[in-house]
């Protein structure tokens, strides 16, 4: 049925098989310009999911874009969440928002969020991103709608290697019992992933057997086919007794060659010059479009940029990141230390790294990528994260050191229980890599985001918990913990290129906290610094702690520079790599000694000021001296799309905010 006005009922507008085709294109061409302004995102999926989203937003479902409450409507669930860019093109084509307003995908304060959240954006069904979880959430609609006699169909996109997730069986399983004949699944069978080949890293097939094993109506078409499309939703509409699935045949990539069935345009934008070409290829009616895309965006930033500006902490100079001619530092991303270290001592026969279809954004598959020799000890084990937990502790247990790594969002959350009870509770020597700590994630947005690990990790007996504060850092932790620990144990690590403030000479042994101290101005940032063991340190009267983990550790450092030189505030910066075990001693007695106390942490404010605070007060000095005390941190909000530095600015875990922090606590 076609877009309907819910309180008469007439049509809207109704597509013919041509102008859906069209549509399609119009689609495709807002897709490469939103991902190019955006500098991120998902090509490869935008583009085969396309002529699906165009038949069903456009045609098939039944909804109202100027009453998106309305309680008759399908509901439209995105499993993919990483598609997000195709859904909010179809929202707009559908009358929701003009359209071209989607030039602001992923920029800080857009709806267009990296993933799609429904308090964000009209018509936005519900807030996704973990894959494999929306099948089971629109089962949980089809049941309302049968509890409620509504008659509205629940649709649920996913995608053929979101079929490795556990959670989507136990949904498929659901949906035939209850007999759900209005739910309709959707999957986009583009065949890739973003390891590869679905078939070569987790084979799923046969889908269709597998499906109508579970007692659901099976359907395939091709995908590109406007009106096999039609044909089959409507085929699919009429299924009594049992839920349907419909199965379309894709190309990932679809309308642009240099994208066709390429695996590395999974997670990747295209460039202007890569834009042009695409949508020379899709072709392009209207070429002002492209201008006025551009045009909503540039402003968009503009607003965003005086917006941050307006919220940063002012001094008399800027201190930001490699702004002035001296304090310069190199930027690299913590989590190429974890991937050189499995590079360069994997040789271990021991050593087998479990992959979980990132491998690369979190730099695991530098373990056989230049050593082809190790691939039979690469293991991937596609997207299913408490499986992969489980099989690391069966080979921990036949005295393997397995290396599992994922997202933090997923390493820490989506298998808490595996951990828990299979992995720590057995006191299994596995490591586990979790990437992506923190907001600086950036435009992915806050699914992707992880800010709670710290507290859930750290609260599960025999884990240890390393948060090194740069890639060498990240190195020595990887090897310290991979090879010397028999514990579970887990390491922290973020996404983006943050200072390297410490060398293969800096002090650094796991457990034991190290003071740093800013010695004067220089050149080169690390320099500046002096790295002394905490236990070795003596004290120099300093007015204020800095207690930081993991990047907010060369935040803390700046913070020192910026308070010496602005307001001849000494600080003593406490980098805490290791979390459990914890170097109480070091902490307790910097708390003594200063009396003033900030900590600094990339995370749900408290997960590790709280573990700090905790050391304190159960310390002598607790019953000797007062200390005054403050937390950075995210404050009790989830994070969301923008640029890296944007975000580290706006969710107030800058340098600039420790600064504003210490000087309300020294003059209180």
């Amino acid at each position: 049925m076609p877009l309907l006005d819910s309180k008469t009922g007439k049509i809207r507008k109704e597509y013919d098989i041509k102008d859906l085709e069209k549509a399609a294109q119009e689609m495709r061409i807002y897709n490469m310009v939103s991902l190019c302004a955006a500098k991120s995102g998902h090509s490869g999926g935008t583009l085969s999911i396309m002529d699906i989203a165009a038949a069903l937003y456009l045609h098939i479902a039944r909804h109202d874009p100027e009453n998106y409450t309305w309680e008759n409507r399908d509901r439209i669930i995105w499993s993919v969440g990483h598609k997000a860019p195709s859904l909010y093109i179809a929202l707009g084509m559908s009358g929701y928002f003009p359209v071209e307003g989607v030039a602001t995908l992923r920029k800080f304060g857009s709806p267009f969020q990296g993933h799609p959240h429904w308090q964000k954006l009209p018509g936005v069904e519900i807030s996704t991103g973990s894959l494999g979880q929306g099948l089971s959430s629109a089962v949980g609609m089809a049941l309302a709608a049968r509890l409620d006699k509504k008659d509205y169909k629940v649709f649920a996109i996913m995608g053929d290697g979101e079929q490795q997730e556990g959670q989507i069986w136990e949904a498929v399983m659901s949906a035939g019992h209850f007999k759900l004949d209005n739910v309709i699944g959707i999957i986009d069978r583009n065949r890739l992933q973003i390891d590869g080949w679905v078939k070569d890293v987790m084979n799923v097939e046969p889908l269709e057997d597998k499906y109508k094993a579970f007692g659901w109506e099976v359907f395939v078409a091709n995908g590109h086919d406007m009106k096999e499309i039609v044909d089959t939703f409507n085929k699919a509409l009429k299924v009594v007794g049992k839920p349907s699935v419909i199965i379309f045949e894709t190309i990932k990539g679809k309308g642009v060659d240099f994208m066709e069935d390429i695996a590395g345009w999974h997670g990747k934008s295209p460039s202007c010059e890569e834009m042009n070409k695409a949508i020379a290829q899709i072709g392009l009616d209207n070429p002002e479009v492209v201008d006025t895309m551009f045009d909503i965006a540039k402003k968009f930033q503009e607003d965003a940029d005086k917006k941050i500006a307006e919220s940063m902490p002012k001094f008399k100079e800027n201190y930001w990141w490699n702004s002035k001619e001296i304090m310069k530092v190199q930027m690299d991303p913590t989590r190429m230390g974890f991937g050189r270290l499995l590079k360069e001592k994997g040789n271990d026969e021991r050593v087998v790294c479990l992959g979980a279809d990132i491998s690369g954004s979190i730099t695991i598959s530098e373990f056989y990528k230049s050593n082809p020799e190790r691939k039979n000890r690469f293991l991937s084990i596609g997207i299913a994260e408490a499986n992969m937990t489980c099989i690391a502790a069966g080979l921990a247990k036949e005295g393997k050191l397995p290396v599992i790594g994922t997202y933090g969002v997923f390493a820490s959350m989506r298998n808490a229980d595996q951990l828990r009870t299979t992995v720590a509770y057995g006191d299994l020597n596995v490591m586990i890599g979790g990437a992506h700590g923190g907001v600086s994630v950036g435009p992915d947005g806050a699914t992707h985001q992880a800010l709670e690990e710290i507290s859930i990790i750290a609260s599960i007996p025999n884990m240890l918990l390393s948060v090194p504060c740069d890639s060498i850092e990240t190195y020595r932790a990887t090897d310290h913990l991979l090879f010397n620990e028999t514990h579970p144990k887990y390491l922290r690590f973020a996404r983006e290129a943050t200072p390297v403030v410490t060398t293969m000479k800096s002090p650094f042994v796991f457990g034991k906290a190290n003071v740093i101290r800013f010695r004067g101005e220089k050149q080169d940032f690390k320099e500046a610094f002096e790295h002394i063991l905490a236990s070795e340190y003596k004290n120099e009267n300093e007015d204020i702690s800095i207690i930081a983990c993991g990047p907010m550790v060369p935040e803390a450092m700046r913070a020192s520079w910026i308070l010496k030189k602005e307001f001849n505030i000494e600080a003593r910066v406490l980098n805490v790599h290791t979390i459990k075990p914890l170097d109480i001693e070091s902490i307790a007695k910097s708390a003594s000694e200063t009396g003033v106390v900030i900590t600094a942490e990339e995370h749900q404010v408290g997960g590790f000021g709280n573990i700090i605070a905790g050391a304190i007060l159960q310390s002598s000095i607790s019953n000797t001296k007062p200390v005054k005390m403050g937390q950075i941190g995210v404050k009790d909000r989830f994070g969301e799309s923008g640029a890296p530095w944007e975000l580290i600015k706006m969710f107030e875990c800058s340098a600039e905010h420790i600064v504003k922090m210490a000087k309300e606590l020294l003059n209180k």
